[in-house]
């Protein structure tokens, strides 16, 4: 588990109960989704590689800092749409690629069904955003495009991950860094982790 990073910020905790109780309407949903995945994204880019740059204050001149890598956000469709707001603050000159992968509820099996990258990588960091990491399928499947494409890191940035998804993604990609407000008990017979939150794109879009 040296790779995976479950946030014991008490901001996160507080916001995440918020998400958690089922009282909580869709606007409220949204907007706790794009400030938690803020949170973790200040602590998912703690080690971007930055390069001096020469800048000067109303006082002085002096060295100060710019970031040295392109970073890619890659939410993967739907859920993961709620989150890019949030990091897209903190990152402005982020680039966001779409990747669309759904569950199949009978097979729990993940299904590509749009990938709009361009022939070669545009970016030297990449981000997946998804709320759920579940049975670990779709993340799983994100990572090995995004390897095809070329991009040599990627990190996985959560809200909630279940044992069995993040056993998963360490045993295919134990390169790829998951970071996570929480990890919860288990999945149930449905492939929902528990004690959870839901499903998180219906919770988001108001279609559950």
């Amino acid at each position: 588990m040296n790779q995976v990073f479950a946030s014991k910020h008490p901001l996160v905790a507080h916001k995440l109960s918020k998400m958690r109780e089922k009282s909580t309407d869709p606007k409220k949903f949204r907007e706790l989704v794009r400030e938690i995945a803020g949170l973790l994204a200040y602590e998912a880019t703690a080690d971007l590689e930055i390069l001096p740059r020469e800048i000067e204050t109303p006082l002085a001149k002096m060295t100060g800092s710019v970031l040295a890598e392109k970073i890619g956000l890659v939410p993967i469709l739907r859920a993961g749409l709620g989150m890019v707001e949030g990091i897209w603050e903190l990152m402005p000159q982020a680039e966001v690629w779409h990747i669309g992968i759904y569950r199949d509820e009978q097979t729990l099996k993940p299904v590509e069904y749009y990938n709009k990258l361009p022939v070669a990588p545009t970016v030297s960091v990449c981000l997946i955003l998804d709320p759920m990491l579940a049975t670990g399928g779709s993340a799983t499947a994100t990572v090995e495009v995004l390897k095809r494409w070329g991009v040599r890191k990627i990190k996985f940035v959560g809200l909630i991950g279940a044992p069995e998804g993040i056993a998963r993604m360490q045993k295919e990609h134990p390169d790829v860094p998951i970071y996570l407000a929480a990890i919860d008990d288990h999945l149930n017979e449905r492939g929902y982790i528990v004690p959870g939150l839901g499903d998180a794109g219906d919770r988001q879009f108001g279609t559950g």
